[in-house]
């Protein structure tokens, strides 16, 4: 390793493996990625973007973005949009029951034909996801709490508080859930 000149201050001899290596992996558990290659930069007049605070986006850069709508857009808005959120064809959720979306962590119940309600499927007692239904019930097996399939009510404890309520539409054949 080559000596290093005493009379000048470590920020002078620039950043070390270790302040690199340091910087990389607190950029990587913060989501970040483009502040790396800006620690490497010998160009000092050459500034980092400012952090935003938000999560790395997969969405293309807006710049990419068209300004306007292009035909085929404008011309598709008269089909059928894709559902927008978490959906469950409707012929799937009995009538007086309903069925838990485990991966968009959802409850869509039928307390009545053709009458379709979404609530959380995170317990409100202590966070766990509630496991299945019987009957008018939402059970929770964590701690044995139960919450009505009608609004999300508290029907057993230790829950306290009903599940959080989200908007179930029906469009088409399908139940669409936004919270």
């Amino acid at each position: 390793m080559p000596e290093r000149d005493p009379d000048l201050s470590p920020f002078e001899h620039g950043p070390t493996r270790r302040t690199v290596l340091r910087a990389a992996g607190l950029v990587a558990l913060t989501g970040g990625g483009v502040g790396v290659l800006a620690a490497c930069s010998s160009d000092a007049g050459v500034a980092a973007p400012a952090a935003t605070g938000a999560a790395p986006s997969s969405a293309a850069p807006a710049s990419s973005a068209p300004a306007s709508p292009s035909p085929s857009a404008s011309a598709s808005s008269s089909a059928p949009a894709a559902p927008s959120g978490p959906s469950v064809a409707a012929a799937d959720v009995p009538v007086g029951s309903g069925v838990i979306l485990e991966d968009a962590k959802y409850v869509v119940t039928q307390p009545t034909k053709g009458e379709f309600k979404a609530f959380s499927s995170i317990c409100t007692h202590q966070g766990c996801p509630v496991s299945e239904i019987q009957g008018d019930a939402i059970l929770c097996n964590c701690h044995g709490s139960k919450f009505s399939i009608k609004d999300g009510s508290v029907l057993n404890p230790p829950a306290s508080e009903p599940l959080a309520q989200a908007s179930a539409t029906v469009e088409g054949d399908t139940v669409v859930v936004q919270a």
